[in-house]
């Protein structure tokens, strides 16, 4: 005698979200974005590596080229943060991002050896919006956008605003583009 099959709309509680892990929604937001972050290097063609212990930087990316002037692989080094607090697609040219002080300091510090850029992704504030897959893509949501900090200033007591250009969306084209900048001897 055979068993049935449960239907597949009733194998997860009502609604999904309550099937969902314990993990704090923070958390769950750096792993989304580091998922973004491999993504956009493998289309770009770049390596990626994790320091150990990080000393507030979350990444190091290297990319190889022949067309590079000053060596045949440049890094940079990438620090991600994550909202929810602002919508998708942010009006006007920039939007405002909080750091800590003595991060600031850290992305803002001028001269480098490696330049340093900050990679901000504006994430949906429900987890079950942040991705949708279909036979033919994975989306993920919102979006990243990148921005070099080097002789930013430190102006608040604790915290300071920095402005992130809503131009400066943090894809694989961006990525090669600013590759090939640091490649020439440039910044980011």
């Amino acid at each position: 005698m055979a068993l049935a099959q449960p239907e597949p709309s009733r194998l997860l509680p009502e609604p999904a979200a309550a099937f969902r892990g314990g993990i704090a929604t923070t958390s769950c937001m750096e792993t989304l974005q580091v998922g973004y972050l491999h993504a956009v290097a493998a289309a770009a063609g770049c390596s990626l590596a994790q320091p150990f212990p990080d000393n507030g930087i979350d990444w190091h990316l290297s990319h190889s080229s022949r067309a590079h002037a000053v060596d045949d692989e440049v890094t940079i080094k990438v620090q991600l943060k994550s909202t929810y607090q602002l919508a998708p697609h942010p009006p006007g040219p920039t939007f405002a991002f909080t750091l800590d002080n003595d991060h600031l300091a850290k992305l803002a510090r001028t001269p480098v050896s490696v330049h340093k850029i900050l990679v901000v992704m504006i994430v949906p504030r429900t987890q079950e919006e942040w991705l949708r897959a279909s036979h033919d893509r994975l989306e993920l949501r919102h979006c990243c956008y990148w921005t070099n900090l080097a002789g930013h200033a430190v102006t608040g007591r604790n915290r300071t605003t920095v402005r992130i250009p809503t131009t400066r969306i943090f894809d694989d084209r961006a990525l090669c583009e600013i590759m090939a900048r640091v490649g020439a001897g440039g910044k980011p």
